[in-house]
């Protein structure tokens, strides 16, 4: 009976031990700074240290107290077989010869509840255009040509009232490899409509964008920016995100070029969404305002690239990733 006591005693240490957090932490360390049997022992070391130095750890996707969703953001880190294999010929740590990859968050926009959006992340140097789409067709084609000129993708919100009248233009957008949302279909007042008419409307304008273009839109733009919590829900329940904006032209004030420019250069940022309509203003100031941003080191992608975890690389990180294993 005492032996029996005493092995059940040493088989409860045994299991406390194994399940242990710390333990299986440290086992996994183990696994990672073990040197494989056959290995260049002192190149193997020399390149874990140097992974250890540069890593970059990922930001997981977040709701904000004020901004709301936050997407996340790829880390980056050394693969450190693949920058082995590249070294062993020559039997020497070579920096050039490192192989990196990126390292996604665990936590991801999709995971989040329904809150909007109103910009990407704060470390990604890239922005997007918004442009809502109801009417101003007159001066979307100068706005089109500007942006295929300067090889930049914007994100169309479109009215599905306006896809119905203007099919061709839609699909001249959808050609032009930019991203489409829905943006309502008569435009109305989501903070005070309806649970059922708001449905209606997401749902008719999806259908038509759909039909039009091939395009099931991902990302919805509230008319004038009026919503409330329910609207959100309903069209995360529709597999869309709600867009805002964190940098506004107020273009349908009609400003000036250089009011329109000062409005918004100043106030770019890292992950910035940029409301704009197809308006004259907008049509004058576009192409500076696409120069001036890179200048500021800024990329342009659509809504679906600047909040996707796709890291923006340094010219350091470009050069290290184009290296080949």
């Amino acid at each position: 009976m005492k032996r029996f006591l005493k092995w059940i005693l040493v088989m409860g240490i045994a299991t406390l031990i194994i399940q242990n957090p710390w333990t299986t932490q440290y086992v996994v360390s183990l696994k990672q700074t073990a040197v494989p049997i056959g290995k260049n022992i002192k190149l193997y070391n020399e390149i874990q240290d140097f992974a250890q130095s540069v890593y970059i750890p990922p930001k997981d996707a977040k709701v904000d107290p004020v901004w709301k969703k936050i997407p996340g953001y790829n880390g980056l880190k050394v693969n450190i077989d693949a920058s082995y294999d590249n070294m062993k010929k020559e039997g020497k740590f070579i920096e050039k010869l490192l192989v990196y990859e990126q390292v996604p968050p665990k936590v991801h926009l999709s995971d989040l509840p329904a809150e909007p959006i109103y910009k990407g992340h704060p470390d990604k140097p890239m922005i997007s255009l918004l442009i809502n789409v109801a009417w101003g067709e007159e001066y979307l084609l100068d706005i089109l040509a500007t942006l295929k000129k300067h090889n930049v993708k914007a994100t169309f919100f479109l009215e599905g009232r306006w896809v119905q009248k203007n099919p061709d233009l839609a699909k001249m957008i959808a050609e032009g490899h930019h991203d489409i949302g829905n943006h309502s279909y008569t435009h109305p007042n989501l903070e005070t409509l309806p649970t059922a008419k708001t449905i209606e409307e997401l749902t008719k304008t999806n259908d038509i964008i759909e039909a039009t273009t091939g395009i099931k839109p991902v990302w919805f733009a509230p008319p004038s920016g009026a919503f409330r919590k329910e609207t959100v829900g309903i069209a995360k329940q529709m597999n869309m995100e709600t867009i805002m904006w964190s940098v506004d032209t107020i273009d349908w004030q009609k400003p000036s070029k250089e009011v329109l420019l000062g409005r918004v250069l100043p106030k770019l940022h890292n992950g910035a969404l940029i409301l704009m309509h197809p308006t004259q203003s907008t049509r004058d100031s576009l192409e500076t305002l696409i120069t001036e941003a890179r200048k500021k080191g800024y990329q342009f992608g659509t809504v679906t690239r600047t909040l996707s975890e796709e890291r923006i690389l340094s010219t350091k990180e470009e050069q290290r990733l184009s290296q080949k294993p």
